[in-house]
């Protein structure tokens, strides 16, 4: 059990990275994405295959988006289920967070744990749960392929960022949050529904320097002169349009906005221009935190 609760999320996801790259080469994004049911069976198989994951499947699991179940036997064997009516990209971010709670945690469990949209896309809840979404993330968006196809430097459109979810099998959300954990400009993503932000995400240097919405404690509503708030989506303000300051903050922005009407969602990019860092309190990174996987968008829009 010792052993188990020592094991590093990220560590983990790096090590069964490095392994992918050796067996199907470090192009292998190329080809696409990590075959993620078909790993968590092997790669349990291979490593522990008295307590390997058996199958993976979807089912209809009220209230949850995934689940760790325990079989009967001693050592128990596994099974990975998904809620049936996810996307494909959903689905394996799921599968993902479900095989790091195989890898991380089966020997702290006596029972199955179920999932819901809160742990399985913001790992909310208890320590188990955000280890299990940085598990994922990594393991489905590894950093440095990430870095190489986007760069740290650029400041992508909708259509960039589309690709980079269709090259991992993940969604257009996913992708915007994993670019935004190590990009060096300042951006936000803002996801709202009818005139309020349901969360919202900076960039580091968008915190620094006081770029930041909280959502946590109070409804935020939208400035009524967003595109979110105007319902204009078209290709003109899909590719980003400039906002005076005072419309987000008091320093003029360039603003994009999509409209997922199969969730009820607007998805809002802010990129600011560049300027010097101005640190904030650690609590703000916090609230940042706590809202990076709420409301699972569709991972394949």
């Amino acid at each position: 059990m010792n052993d188990i609760v020592r094991k590093r999320p990220m560590a983990e996801a790096a090590r069964i990275t490095q392994m992918l790259d050796l067996a199907l080469g470090a192009d292998r994004f190329d080809r696409g994405p990590v075959p993620i049911e078909q790993l968590v069976v092997e790669y349990s198989t291979n490593t522990y295959p008295e307590e390997r994951v058996e199958y993976v499947t979807g089912a209809p699991i009220d209230g949850c988006v995934g689940a760790l179940v325990r079989g009967e036997d001693s050592p128990p064997k596994w099974a990975v289920l998904y809620h049936q009516d996810q996307s494909e990209g959903r689905k394996a971010y799921t599968v993902a967070h479900e095989m790091a709670h195989w890898v991380l945690h089966r020997h702290m469990l006596s029972d199955s744990i179920y999932c819901g949209v809160d742990d399985v896309f913001r790992g909310g809840g208890i320590d188990i749960e955000r280890e299990a979404d940085v598990f994922a993330a990594n393991l489905l968006m590894p950093f440095n392929d990430f870095r190489a196809n986007l760069p740290a430097r650029e400041r992508p459109g909708f259509d960039s960022l589309g690709k980079m979810a269709s090259r991992y099998g993940v969604s257009l959300t996913a992708a915007i949050l994993r670019w935004l954990e190590y990009t060096e400009v300042r951006a936000l993503v803002v996801v709202s529904t009818d005139g309020y932000a349901n969360w919202s995400k900076p960039s580091k240097p968008a915190l620094r320097t006081g770029a930041f919405i909280r959502t946590r404690s109070d409804p935020f509503e939208l400035p009524s002169d967003s595109i979110a708030a105007r319902a204009e989506f078209n290709e003109e303000t899909r590719a980003g349009i400039e906002q005076p300051p005072g419309t987000w903050f008091g320093e003029q922005v360039v603003e994009m906005a999509i409209r997922s009407d199969r969730y009820d969602r607007e998805i809002t990019i802010l990129h600011l221009d560049d300027r010097g860092p101005v640190y904030q309190e650690e609590e703000l990174v916090e609230d940042s935190f706590d809202q990076f996987f709420r409301f699972g968008e569709d991972r394949r829009r």
